[in-house]
This record gives structure tokens, sequence and C-alpha cells, in this order.
């Protein structure tokens, strides 16, 4: 008996029952929430694809154009140098600003006193206002002999450089900046992640004779290989779409070098005071927005395995 009323199917709670539980609670709870998600998340985005086939300035009447915004964005000049100058922040960034917060994390998780002091001096710079920081930085860049990176880098005979004022250092001083201002969150990822690696590894590494570097390589990085995937599709992501450190430093000059894609939707939608191009503008919104979806679902999907592997 015991057994036939266990294999007896449950019955599914009709609408009475529905009611009686937390049904009207639940609903209470998520409309809210889904008319604010649908209000302020997906409206705007319907709105910019329809806007990406109108000509318009918000002032007057828009017009249908079909897909002669994303004909006039395809044949600017300035998209190819746009398209550039951000895959080459992207390059610099992976380069400089993808290894080093997880080199701090690893040095950080080995230090055993006043460790919370250095989180905090590690994610100092994450809570500085931008524009705070990009004035700091620019007072850095000075270009004169006075200045103080030219100072530091005059110790070793080097300099004076001139930073943001020449194309060839103006996109990788933007980058040293980038990095400066967001490294410290990547870096209480790392850490946080750390604790999850068990000590043995550790020990068994040690008794193998393995170095800080052979463990950090053996053991750190494969245990985290899920953390770093993660944190590599997103800093392509934020890469792609940089704007801040460009605008406030250089303002997308010297000669354009710094000039990025998103500097170019600027461009296009405040070129001037009577209200620019808005539909050129989404345009290249759209664009952007499709080549980085296309991306990351190519990107998980080759690394499906990798994070479990």
């Amino acid at each position: 008996m015991e057994r036939a009323a266990a294999a007896a199917p449950r019955r599914r709670p009709g609408v009475r029952g529905w009611f009686r539980g937390d049904g009207p609670h639940t609903i209470v709870f998520l409309v809210p929430l889904l008319f604010s998600f649908v209000l302020f998340s997906w409206k705007p985005i319907v709105d910019a694809a329809i806007m990406a086939f109108q000509q318009t300035n918000l002032i007057a009447p828009p017009e249908w154009v079909g897909l002669e915004n994303f004909v006039t964005v395809l044949n600017d000049p300035l998209l190819g140098t746009a398209v550039t100058n951000t895959l080459w922040f992207a390059v610099l960034a992976l380069i400089l600003g993808y290894p080093i917060p997880l080199v701090v994390a690893v040095l950080m998780s080995e230090v055993r006193r006043a460790r919370g002091l250095y989180s905090a001096l590690a994610y100092l710079p994450v809570i500085v206002p931008p524009v705070v920081g990009a004035l700091l930085w620019r007072f850095f860049y000075d270009a004169s002999p006075n200045g103080v990176f030219n100072t530091i880098v005059g110790w070793f005979g080097v300099g004076p450089l001139p930073w943001l004022q020449d194309p060839s250092t103006a996109m990788p001083s933007i980058v040293l900046f980038a990095t400066w201002s967001a490294a410290g969150g990547t870096v209480i990822i790392y850490l946080a992640a750390l604790v999850g690696v068990a000590p043995e590894l550790y020990d068994a590494a040690e008794v193998d004779g393995a170095g800080v570097w052979r463990k950090v390589w053996h053991v750190t990085i494969p245990q985290l290989r899920g953390v770093l995937l993660v944190t590599f599709i997103l800093q392509i992501i934020g890469t792609a779409q940089v704007f801040l450190e460009p605008f406030l430093l250089t303002a997308g000059g010297p000669a354009n070098s710094t000039m990025t894609v998103l500097m170019l939707i600027y461009k296009y939608a405040f070129q001037n005071s009577l209200g620019g191009d808005y539909g050129a503008a989404t345009a290249l919104s759209i664009m952007l927005a499709v080549v980085l979806a296309i991306f990351s679902a190519v990107y998980f999907r080759l690394t499906k395995g990798w994070s479990t592997s």
C-alpha cells in the first residue's frame, strides 16, 4: 500500500489551489518588475531599431528612409578609422589590462596580513568618479618636461614624451588610464574565485617542487578557467564600447587617432546644437550590437566545454 501510494502521481494544484497558495503574491511582485524591465530595457531597444530606418533629429517629424542610414554609415570614411582604433584599443587592453588583475589577485592571495587593506586599495580607482580620474591623469600626462610621468621616465633617461598629443602614443596612454580605473573590480572577482581553489592542490604542487609561477600556471589558471573565460568576453564587449576614456582625455584626437565606434555614434547624434543625425547614430548602434551578439554566440559555442574540461 505504501509503495502504491508513493507511486501514485501527484495532482497538480488547480486554479483554486493556485489562488490559495503563493500565486497572487508572485504576480504582485512580478508585474512591477516586468513593467520596469520592458519600459526601461526593451522599449528603448525597439525605439532604436525603428529609428535606424528613419531620418530624424528628434525635432522635425521622422521620415522613413529604409536602409539609407546604414548605407550612409558604411560609406563614411571615419567608420574604418573608428573600427581600427577600437580594435587597437581592444588588443592593447587585452595585452595589458587582462593579465594584470590576475597577477595582482594572485599576489594579494599570498598576503597573510592586511589583505582587506590591499583589497580596498585595489578597488579604490573603481569608485573614483571617471571625470575626476580623467582630469587627474591629464595632469599626469602633461607633455612638458615637468609633467609627472615625464619626470618619472626622465629618471631613466627617456622623454619627455608627448603622451596624449601624439597619435602613436595617445591610444596606449588611454589604455593605461582605462586599466587603472577598471582593474580593481576584476581583481576582486579573481580574489573571490581563488577562495574556491582547494589548498591541497597547492600543497601537492609544493611537494613536487613547483615554484610560485608553476603553481599559478598548473593550478591557479586551470581552476579559474571558467571565470577567466567570462571575464575575457566581458572585456571584449567592454573594449568594443569604449567611449568615456577617449572622450574625456583626447576627444577623439589627435588626428582622429582615438576616434572609436561609440565616439562616432556620439558624433552622429550630437554633431551640432540643432540635433544630429539620430538615424545614422542608431543604425551604427544596431550594427555594433549585432556584431557583438554574433561574436558572443560564436565565442560561447567554441568555449562551451573549456570551462568544465
